[in-house]
């Protein structure tokens, strides 16, 4: 079953570009909130994650601060 997939980034994030080719490469869909323009988003992410560094990623309801691809693999049942 297909967890839903959230990540606040910006940009410039070279790690949040990681990210998303990480998921178009494994065909995963997600939401995408660019939080260096959306305030609202921003502050929803600094109020989950309590910093503002990004990527902030949800696959479900496990949240992920940075690029760790073996977690998100892990969490996405990526081999």
């Amino acid at each position: 079953m297909q967890k839903n997939v959230t990540i606040y980034s910006t940009p410039t994030c070279h790690f949040c570009h990681m990210a998303k080719e990480f998921f178009k490469a494994h065909n995963v869909a997600f939401t995408d909130y660019d939080v260096a323009s959306n305030l609202e988003k921003r502050k929803e992410m600094m109020q989950k994650s309590g910093q503002m560094g990004v990527p902030v990623i949800y696959i479900g309801e496990e949240m992920i601060v940075g690029f760790d691809k073996p977690r998100i693999s892990s969490l996405l049942g990526i081999a």
